[in-house]
């Protein structure tokens, strides 16, 4: 695997890069990010991978949340990827903020003409772990995913669907319900196709009320979020973890919106959880 570096500088005892490599997955380059502790100079450590929203890159939470310091203390690497595939010029994929370009909802579409391409669900759960696991420090044994409003729902959805592949999921905000609300409906419509039974293979709330994830899930959603009614809809994952028995912690934080200074308040507890369940 040859990976292209764009930049690498150092950061509270160890260093953050910003790569790019060929995916098979995807069909196109793919960039990511990661922060590599000092503790990885002497040894292997768990992965942290995060999954940004709408409209993001890979760039985003490593610039905004703040969670370099924190990584550094407990020795966990920090990886981030891009939201979708860029470059493929696919009709439509750019004319709108929440659906193709950044908007890849972390599923494998199924529909034309997005099915060849649009394959971020595999390719954050088998390719880049792969990539990293190779290339950089980082444990094969123990990793872990978190994100934010669409990347909230990508690492609920993929530690739902893989649980032994990951061993530690929290979320911020994220879209706990998508196949009944907008954002949900029109990615899952276009991705997914028109059979509304298969998009249930990549809704949380619906893969909870099936099953349980074997360890605790810790979420936080801002009281004050723009979102918070039509798009989000955290109470349907607590319906779903009372039909399953999932252990679910979910906070709502008032006076607090969808950005990421929201991220920023409570990066710590995040990364506390799931350093309690990696290392």
């Amino acid at each position: 695997m040859i990976l292209q570096t764009h930049s690498e500088q150092a950061c509270f005892g160890g260093h953050v890069g910003f790569y790019s490599h060929a995916s098979k997955e995807t069909g196109s380059r793919m960039r990511f990010a990661v922060y590599q502790p000092p503790q990885a100079r002497h040894r292997k450590v768990p992965a942290l991978y995060f999954l940004a929203g709408l409209s993001c890159s890979e760039e985003t939470f490593f610039i905004k949340a703040g969670a370099q310091r924190l990584a550094a203390e407990y020795g966990l690497m920090l990886v981030a990827c891009d939201t979708s595939p860029r470059g493929l010029q696919l009709p439509g994929e750019a004319d709108s903020w929440d659906f193709g370009l950044g908007a890849g909802f972390y599923l494998d579409a199924t529909a034309e003409p997005w099915r060849a391409h649009y394959r971020m669900g595999s390719y954050v759960d088998r390719e880049l772990p792969a990539v990293i696991e190779a290339n950089f420090p980082a444990s094969t044994e123990r990793r872990g995913i978190f994100g934010h409003s669409m990347g909230g729902h990508g690492a609920l959805v993929l530690a739902l669907r893989n649980p032994q592949h990951w061993h530690s999921v929290s979320a911020f905000a994220p879209i706990s319900n998508p196949s009944v609300v907008p954002w949900g409906e029109n990615a899952f419509g276009n991705y997914l196709g028109a059979d509304r039974a298969s998009w249930k293979n990549w809704d949380a709330a619906e893969l909870m009320r099936q099953h349980a994830y074997p360890g605790s899930i810790l979420i936080d959603q801002g009281g004050a979020d723009q979102f918070l009614e039509v798009q989000l809809k955290p109470e349907s994952l607590e319906l779903a973890a009372k039909a399953s028995g999932q252990v679910l912690t979910l906070r709502m934080q008032e006076a607090y919106d969808h950005s990421y200074w929201f991220v920023q308040s409570f990066i710590a507890d995040h990364l506390r959880h799931h350093a309690n369940n990696l290392l």
